[in-house]
């Protein structure tokens, strides 16, 4: 197939590039590089599938025209967005345009073409977990920052176009994604970030009392589960979820990358009224419609990641 990959340079869409060329798949990536980097697609530099990478945003509205119409794209995965809650916050104005504006761009050229839409959401959007049987798609949402916002708005718009249209759409929700090519600065890596200072002798810092509880979705399950979700009819129009399945306090985290109590500090939280306090991922659904799950545990997954920063992973 002829598929596009927005945000194809980041932690995530870069294994899902991997994936798609694996499994045969004509790819073009798309990316600004505000938050990916082209050194993570060095691998496939060479990879007769793909295509072409673009250094551009999906706000180009002629690019994205030009694009669809001379490639007629089946599959779209959209996963370009600004995804750092404390930016959102000091700036909201970039991220709406980037996760709304860009979203509804998108949208408009899949319209046109009939091309199905893959849309990244976020388990952010997500108010916190109550019991143990984790949030489920039909929990309440409670958009506490701007990215969320964001977010929620762009779900909406998507959802809309399968409904007011019938284009091929859905909406994934993968919870906290970590593994290799993660950044060790910035929002959501806590994982790398605490491996990698681990590994250089520093102390991991926690915001806040370290309580709230993370479910850990390795990268490579994750993308399985993204590139499956366009492979599907059966969630067409739908809201679905991915991760462990499990959650661990960020406390706890911390104390399984060192080992050591004394290395472990407690700061100021940056941004305390976004916090979600408890994560932990129900995904009966992905499994049901996907036939999905998590295959890698997350001690597997800190080992590989702690295997890749170790061998140089991280310039």
């Amino acid at each position: 197939m002829n598929i596009l990959l927005t945000g194809g340079a980041g932690f995530i869409g870069r294994w899902v590039a991997k994936q798609l060329l694996s499994e045969g798949h004509q790819l073009w990536i798309l990316d600004d590089l505000s938050n990916g980097q082209e050194r993570n697609l060095t691998e496939f530099i060479d990879h007769p599938g793909l295509v072409q990478f673009i250094n551009d945003s999906i706000l180009n509205e002629n690019l994205l025209e030009e694009l669809f119409n001379k490639h007629h794209f089946e599959i779209c995965y959209h996963l370009g967005a600004s995804i750092n809650v404390q930016d959102s916050i000091d700036d909201p104005g970039v991220t709406f345009n980037n996760d709304t504006v860009g979203t509804f761009y998108i949208l408009e050229q899949c319209r046109k073409h009939n091309t199905k839409v893959v849309f990244m959401s976020t388990c952010m959007v997500y108010d916190r977990c109550v019991d143990e049987t984790g949030i489920t798609e039909t929990h309440p949402t409670k958009p506490a920052s701007p990215y969320a916002g964001a977010k929620v708005a762009a779900e909406n718009m998507v959802l809309s176009y399968f409904y007011a249209y019938g284009l091929p759409t859905v909406v994934i929700r993968p919870f906290n994604t970590y593994g290799p090519y993660q950044k060790t600065g910035g929002e959501g890596g806590v994982v790398a970030i605490f491996i990698n200072n681990h590994l250089n002798g520093r102390d991991l810092n926690i915001y806040g009392e370290g309580t709230q509880t993370r479910d850990l979705l390795y990268v490579e399950d994750c993308a399985r589960f993204v590139v499956s979700a366009g492979f599907s009819d059966q969630v067409n129009g739908e809201i679905v979820n991915a991760g462990l399945g499990k959650d661990i306090s960020v406390n706890d985290l911390a104390l399984l990358i060192s080992g050591d109590p004394s290395r472990i500090k407690h700061v100021e939280h940056i941004h305390p009224q976004s916090e979600i306090q408890k994560l932990l991922c129900n995904f009966d659904k992905a499994r049901h419609l996907l036939k999905w799950e998590p295959e890698i545990t997350l001690d597997e997954g800190i080992a590989r990641t702690k295997a890749w920063i170790q061998n140089g992973g991280l310039q």
